[in-house]
């Protein structure tokens, strides 16, 4: 453990003025935000500060959250989502629908924008109806947002005025608590717009928070009127700065509170312990896997050739498989479920392949959950080697220093579905996140089960062959590696009501 609470005197938080009660409006919509707000120290900090938190959340949650982590000046609201909902299907939908599509691809050219590409082919492919026919109008306005600042500005101000009238759906929330600053863990992408939005009409400073390593490159301009944002490193600075049009001055680089855990290791549970849990072998090496996003292509094709070098004994050392599955495989979606079941089955026939579940929080937030953050440092920490797609989790298996093997082989016939957007794995390298990884030399790619074949056995031979590129990879992406990022983050905060 790094510091405790009175380490914040230390940061110069106790210099300002203390005579006036502060209140902080947080949106946690997502279960990433849960464990960015409150599993680390930045909800506690604040307190420790004297600033009561309001934290916003999905309304069947909030008793469960209020049970687990309540206590004196923390608040926990319902964030109305049914009524936000609502609002995005009975008023102007198809316009809401257009201008927030356009607002996540509508970046700079000035940035890398891969990934925003692929979404706008995966909505051309998967167009029906009228849609079908806008695919060249799509082109026209994208290009537009990308080549002029001018009117990615436009945009976004057009959005302010996409909020429901007074009293709206928070209008009694911000009467009764008068917040001073409201907090997202987004800047207006995902439903907490409406809410920014609101704040933005009552002139109350609003600010977001980057939870995801990917986010500034894959969902792009403001959804409304944020005045500052707080992101992980340098290299996020400039995302925002060069595709979103970021002033440089409002962009505050505060790493990544997520991860404190992690650099601390408070999180990991013991060897022994873990391979108990999963009926592991301690006999043989241990191969982690964790899916990656099921829009674009299945996992499946990746696991079956894992196992079918595992039971060729093709590798240098006895190995087995553990697999965890990914939120999207507990969607409403035939296409995940279906993969799902595949993957389950083959764990079932193979008694060297075992699952893990992510843990639900529940309601909207499903199964981005920090419930089992043991269960998953422990993994990344206890693999001999992780392998996943260019997921998020090679800069957390990174921070565990073990070796990543990125496995993308692609399947012939995509999802092999009418209609179903498929996006060969092979051609997904020049993501921006997906680009570094590979430029860091952090670790590896396998395009094939050859070169599958060779990066298990280089690393089951040599585990440290890249570890210096891993230690700089983790500093240039996450900033700060000594679990200070949730104190530097709350500080920030703090500057900003009372400044």
């Amino acid at each position: 453990m790094i510091g405790s609470l009175p380490f914040i005197m230390n940061n110069n938080l106790s210099a300002f003025n203390k005579k006036k009660k502060y209140r902080i409006f947080i949106s946690a919509d997502h279960g990433l935000a849960i464990v960015y707000f409150l599993q680390t120290y930045v909800v506690p900090s604040l307190l420790y500060e004297d600033v009561e938190v309001i934290l916003l959340t999905d309304d069947e949650l909030v008793g469960k959250i209020q049970d687990r982590f309540g206590q004196p000046g923390l608040i926990i609201e319902g964030l109305r989502l049914n009524a936000v909902k609502d609002y995005l299907k009975t008023y102007r939908p198809s316009r809401q629908w257009w201008i927030n599509f356009f607002r996540r691809v509508g970046a700079s050219k000035k940035i890398n924008t891969e990934a925003l590409d692929s979404h706008v082919r995966q909505v051309e492919g998967e167009a029906t109806g009228k849609r079908i026919f806008f695919v060249d109008f799509i082109r026209f306005v994208v290009t537009i947002l990308r080549n002029s600042r001018v009117a990615r500005k436009f945009l976004v101000s057009r959005q302010k005025r996409l909020v429901p009238k007074q009293p709206g759906i928070y209008g009694d929330l911000f009467e009764k608590y008068q917040p001073d600053l409201v907090v997202a863990s987004t800047p207006a992408w995902r439903l907490d717009r409406f809410l920014v939005r609101e704040a933005a009409k009552r002139n109350i400073q609003t600010v977001a928070v980057i939870v995801g390593w990917d986010n500034p490159s894959s969902y792009s301009l403001n959804g409304g009127k944020v005045d500052w944002i707080t992101c992980w490193s340098e290299i996020q600075k400039e995302e925002l700065v060069q595709g979103s049009d970021w002033d440089p001055s409002k962009v505050n680089i505060g790493g990544i509170p997520s991860y404190d855990g992690y650099f601390q290791e408070k999180w990991l549970m013991g060897k022994d312990q873990y391979f108990q849990i999963h009926h592991l072998d301690p006999t043989r090496k241990l191969l982690g896997y964790a899916c990656s996003f099921t829009t674009f292509s299945p996992n499946y094709q990746n696991i079956e050739a894992i196992i079918e070098l595992m039971d060729s004994e093709e590798l240098i050392e006895p190995c087995q498989l553990l697999i965890r599955l990914h939120p999207n495989h507990f969607l409403d979606d035939p296409l995940f479920r279906a993969e799902k079941d595949h993957i389950t089955k083959l764990a079932e026939r193979n008694p060297h392949v075992h699952l893990v579940e992510p843990v639900p929080l529940g309601g909207d937030l499903g199964y981005y959950s920090g419930e089992d953050m043991p269960e998953k440092s422990s993994m990344m920490a206890y693999s001999d080697v992780f392998l996943t797609v260019y997921s998020t989790m090679v800069v957390e298996a990174s921070i565990h220093e073990t070796p990543i093997v990125s496995i993308c082989l692609d399947v012939p016939d995509g999802w092999g579905v009418e209609n179903r957007f498929y996006l060969p794995l092979s051609t997904i390298g020049n993501w921006p996140t997906h680009k570094r990884f590979i430029d860091s030399g952090a670790g590896r790619v396998a395009l094939s089960k050859a070169e599958l074949k060779d990066h298990l056995n280089i690393y089951l031979k040599c585990p440290e062959i890249d570890l210096e590129k891993q230690r700089k990879f983790i500093k240039d992406e996450c900033t700060y590696v000594d679990a200070s990022a949730g104190r530097r983050t709350a500080g920030f905060l703090l500057s900003l009501i009372r400044q």
